[in-house]
C-alpha cells in the first residue's frame, strides 16, 4: 500500500470518529432537555349524553322537571352509558336471559321493567355472588331466598335457578308493592328492604320515591335501573353498535326429572351426552357433585338439547 494511500484512510477514520462523536453529543443533550411543548387536548372530545324527553317505571312517571330527579338520572346515564365494557355485555347477556326471565315476570304479574333490576343486581350473571352473601341473578340472601320458597342447602341452591329464582323474586317484589304502595317503592326495597324503606315513609311523612332522602346506595338506586333500561332499549342512541352475531345466544335445552339419589353428576352427565362442566353451567343450582335428595323430591335438570 502506498503511503499517499495510507493517509487518506488515516483521515477518513478521523472523520468518522469526529461526525459520531457529535451525534452522540447531540443525541444526549436533546435527551436531557425538558419537553417544552404541550399535547394538543383540543381534538378529545367528551360531549354528555342528553336525557330522555320522559321517563317511567312500571308506568309510574319519573318527574324530570325536578332538578334533583334530572341530576340524579344523569349521574346514572353518564355512568353507563361510559362504562362501556360492562354496557355492551348487559346487552349481550340480555339477548340470553331476558327470553327467559320476561314470560315468568308476565305470567307473575310483575311489570316487565323488573328485568332491568336484575341487571343491576347481578350484571346478568347466574353465579354472582355479593360480599355479604346474595348470590344468583337476583341477589337474594339466604333466609330471605328461603322464606319466598327457595330450597338453600349444601348441594341444591336454588338462588341460582335462573326460572325459580325469577319466580321468587316476583313473589317478594308483588308483597312489597302491596305493603309500600308503587311500584318504585317496591324497586327501592329491594335495596333497602321493605323494612328500612317504611321506616323512611314514616321518618319523613313521606309516600313517593322521588321525595325521600335515602342513603347513598337506596337513593341511587332507581335511577340505575332506569338508566340502564334507558340505554338498554335505545343502544345505538348511546353510541352500542352490535349486530346480532354479536349477542349471546340462548341455549336450547332439554330437561330429565329426577326424583332419586345421583351419586355422581361426571356419571351423569356422560350417560345423558354430555360432560360435568356443561352440565353445571346449565344447572348452577345443583352445587355439589351428587345429590343425595333423601326426600324424593322431583327436579328437573337440564342437558344441551
Amino acid at each position: 500500500m502506498s503511503s499517499r494511500t495510507s493517509l487518506f484512510i488515516r483521515i477518513g477514520s478521523i472523520s468518522m470518529g469526529i461526525i459520531a462523536a457529535i451525534l452522540i453529543i447531540q443525541l444526549f443533550t436533546h435527551s436531557t432537555l425538558p419537553n417544552t411543548e404541550q399535547p394538543d387536548h383540543s381534538q378529545i372530545i367528551h360531549a354528555a349524553f342528553p336525557l330522555p324527553e320522559s321517563a317511567d317505571f312500571c308506568g309510574e312517571k319519573v318527574p324530570l322537571d325536578r332538578y334533583d330527579v334530572r341530576e340524579g338520572l344523569d349521574r346514572e346515564i353518564q355512568v353507563n352509558a361510559f362504562w362501556h365494557s360492562q354496557t355492551l355485555l348487559f346487552i349481550k347477556r340480555a339477548n340470553r336471559f331476558f327470553p327467559i326471565i320476561e314470560p315468568i315476570l308476565k305470567q307473575e304479574g310483575v311489570p316487565d321493567d323488573f328485568k332491568y333490576l336484575a341487571v343491576i343486581e347481578s350484571s346478568l350473571m347466574v353465579r354472582a355472588q355479593s360480599p355479604a352473601g346474595a348470590s344468583g341473578l337476583w341477589q337474594f340472601m339466604t333466609e330471605t331466598a328461603k322464606s319466598y320458597g327457595l330450597e338453600v342447602n349444601k348441594e341444591v341452591d336454588e338462588r341460582y335457578h335462573i326460572e325459580k329464582s325469577t319466580a321468587a323474586a316476583c313473589r317478594y317484589l308483588k308483597s312489597a308493592k302491596q305493603k309500600l304502595g308503587t311500584w318504585t317503592m317496591a324497586a327501592a326495597s329491594y335495596n333497602a328492604g321493605m323494612a328500612g324503606v317504611n321506616k323512611q315513609l314514616t321518618l319523613q311523612k313521606e309516600e313517593d320515591y322521588y321525595n325521600i332522602l335515602f342513603g347513598e346506595e337506596t337513593g341511587r338506586y332507581v335511577y340505575r335501573i332506569l338508566a340502564v333500561k334507558e340505554i338498554m332499549s335505545y343502544p345505538d342512541k348511546y353510541g352500542f353498535n352490535l349486530t346480532e352475531s354479536d349477542l349471546y345466544a340462548p341455549i336450547t335445552t332439554s330437561s330429565i326429572e329426577v326424583s332419586d339419589a345421583i351419586t355422581n353428576f361426571a356419571d351423569f352427565a356422560k350417560q345423558n351426552g354430555t360432560n360435568y362442566k356443561t352440565l353445571k353451567n346449565l344447572n348452577s343450582w345443583l352445587r355439589d357433585t351428587k345429590l343425595t335428595n333423601l326426600s324424593k323430591k322431583t327436579y328437573q335438570i337440564k342437558i344441551p338439547q
